[in-house]
Parts: C-alpha cells; sequence; structure tokens
C-alpha cells in the first residue's frame, strides 16, 4: 500500500499547489491513500467547508488539524460531521469532532491518527498515553496506521516515533512549516519524518507575508497576518507498506513546485 502525506497547507497557494501538483504526483508515484493536514487551509488559519472540499476534489483523502483546527467558528460543526477531517485526539472530552478514523482503501482498511503535542503548545492531554490507548484498539482493525503527530519540538517528535516504532505504519510530524531532511525508516518497520514541511508559499516566514512577520516580531504589536503568494511548493512524504504487516518498506521526501510542472 502507497501513503502519500501533505504537509500543512497554507491557504489558497497551499490549495493551489495541492491542486495542480498532486495528479502529476499521482501519474509518477503510485499514490492509494492521501492524507493532507489542513489547518491552516483557510487563509493560514483554520479551515471551512469550501476550503476542505478544494482539497477532497483535488485528491486528498482525509484532513488532518492541529493548534489552528478551530480557528473558523464555521468549521466547528463541518469537523463534527465530517468523518474525513480529523483534530488532535488529545484535545478535552467534549471537543467537536474526532481524532482517530478508519478508512477503506481498495480491499483493506487504512487508520489515520492526529495528536498534538505539548511542548511549547497548547497544555493538551498526554499524546504519548492518548497514543496508547489508541494503539490498543486499532491494531485488532488494520495493521495500517498513520499517525499525524502536530508539535513544536523536534525532540518530542522524535520521541514519539521511537515510542510508537513498530506499532504505527508513518508517525509523520506537522506544524513548524519547514521540511526535515530525516526521513527514515525506524528498526520495527516504522516510517518517519520530524516534518513533513508547508504546501504552500515559500518566499515567506512560513507562508505568512515576510513583512508582516517581521513586524511582529520587531515591534511585538498585534498584526493581523496575510499568505503570502510566491514560490509555491508542495512538501510531503511518500511511504510504501506491506498491506499485511503495517511495516514500512521504502520512504520518499517529496518537495515539487508549481515551476516543476510548468
Amino acid at each position: 500500500m502507497n501513503i502519500l502525506f501533505i504537509g500543512d497547507v497554507f491557504g489558497k497557494p497551499g490549495r493551489r499547489a495541492v491542486r495542480e501538483i498532486l495528479p502529476t504526483l499521482r501519474r509518477e508515484l503510485p499514490v492509494d491513500f492521501c492524507v493532507a493536514n489542513g489547518e491552516n487551509a483557510a487563509a493560514g488559519a483554520g479551515i471551512t467547508a469550501d476550503t476542505a472540499e478544494d482539497l477532497f476534489a483535488a485528491g486528498v483523502d482525509v484532513l488532518t488539524g492541529g493548534n489552528h483546527t478551530f480557528d473558523r467558528k464555521e468549521g466547528h460543526a463541518l469537523i463534527e460531521r465530517d468523518l474525513r477531517l480529523l483534530r488532535p485526539a488529545n484535545y478535552p472530552p467534549g471537543v467537536p469532532g474526532r481524532g482517530v478514523g478508519v478508512y477503506p482503501c481498495g480491499e483493506r482498511r487504512i487508520a489515520v491518527v492526529n495528536l498534538i503535542g505539548r511542548v511549547f503548545l497548547l497544555q493538551a492531554d498526554d499524546p504519548f498515553r492518548a497514543a496508547d490507548e489508541i494503539l490498543e484498539s486499532l491494531t485488532i482493525v488494520t495493521p495500517m496506521i498513520l499517525v499525524d503527530f502536530h508539535a513544536e519540538a523536534t525532540s518530542e517528535k522524535l520521541a514519539m516515533g521511537w515510542y510508537l516504532d513498530g506499532r504505527a505504519s508513518l508517525v509523520i510530524g506537522t506544524h513548524t512549516h519547514v521540511a526535515t531532511a530525516d526521513e527514515r525508516i525506524l528498526p520495527r518497520g516504522t516510517a518517519y519524518q520530524t516534518d513533513a514541511g508547508m504546501t504552500g508559499p515559500h518566499d515567506s516566514i512560513i507562508g505568512v507575508r515576510k513583512e508582516l512577520a517581521l513586524e511582529k516580531l520587531r515591534m511585538l504589536t498585534p498584526v493581523k497576518f496575510q499568505p503570502a503568494e510566491g514560490d509555491i511548493r508542495l512538501h510531503g512524504l511518500w511511504v510504501k507498506c506491506d498491506p499485511e504487516t503495517g511495516r514500512a518498506l521504502q520512504v520518499k521526501r517529496v518537495a515539487r513546485s508549481l515551476d516543476d510542472i510548468g
């Protein structure tokens, strides 16, 4: 089974990258299932029905989230009703939506788990304990398990990768919007990358117009961020897995620019 994970989709430029680059990737790489982090899909913060549908229509099967998942109030009901949208599973009880989904993939099934870290981020429930509880029930359903760990600290992401080695097919980090060059298969068969990177405008400061981010950093005054527009790229990770065992067999970092496709 071949899985493509697309890093944080940032605003309209990010959605454009998915629309225009994903079809090319599907022709070049075998892709059976596609997951993207969509918490920044609506102008860089949150998700709406239109932005979600834009990504689903482009070929994304499931959208994961993070600390910006609920930034758009209009998206709360959508997250509650659409099973293809996930938010971190270790949010408090009663939060709309779900953090785990099991989806058909041909004759197989694949589970997608969304967790959020606690270091320099929200004071969510323990993601390691949440992972234990979730994976215990999932392993009897399918060996194919993808975990999007939305976290700030590289140490926390690495810790989760090692903690779940042999229990998940893929542990992929999101949130920092900067792709790391450490993609690998851990000793017990789990594919891992500390951060998948950003899909969106790279002539920016992690997606935001440079002058706005610089004003915020230099002046420490409130600034309304807006997505940048230049140098649009798609970043992500492709993983080939054994559908019988769930073990990763091959891993490949993906980095494509709109310029690559003409």
